[in-house]
């Protein structure tokens, strides 16, 4: 692995299974449970953790996502119960919109030009 590769990123979660549910629905991956309050991807790629647990959780990272197709994206986020915070915009490099997901973390979801 490189140095200084990012290889995961952990949101405090408030709801682990809806925001499981979210994350596969939206996007396509296999959110694996770890107990009651943790779920991670494990693709060994750049991963995601969600911990629902109160005593361990961190300031929120804002996770920022790459996709071919932002308004298809959007769609699909919004179908699986994200809510949109911040509407699309460009920026150098790509565009991008900010939504918050049923466990109440921001993402950012950016498709470059």
């Amino acid at each position: 692995m490189p140095d200084g590769r990012l290889n995961y990123v952990e949101l405090p979660c408030a709801d682990v299974p809806a925001a499981r549910a979210f994350y596969e629905a939206a996007f396509g991956w296999t959110v694996m449970p770890f107990g009651d309050d943790y779920a991670a991807t494990t693709t060994g790629d750049v991963d995601l953790g969600l911990n629902g647990d109160p005593d361990q959780q961190t300031a929120a990272p804002l996770a920022v996502i790459q996709v071919s197709d932002l308004e298809a994206a959007q769609a699909r986020i919004e179908a699986a119960g994200g809510v949109m915070t911040l509407p699309i915009f460009a920026f150098p490099g790509g565009r991008r919109f900010h939504v918050r997901d049923p466990g109440g973390s921001e993402i950012a979801v950016m498709q470059p030009d």
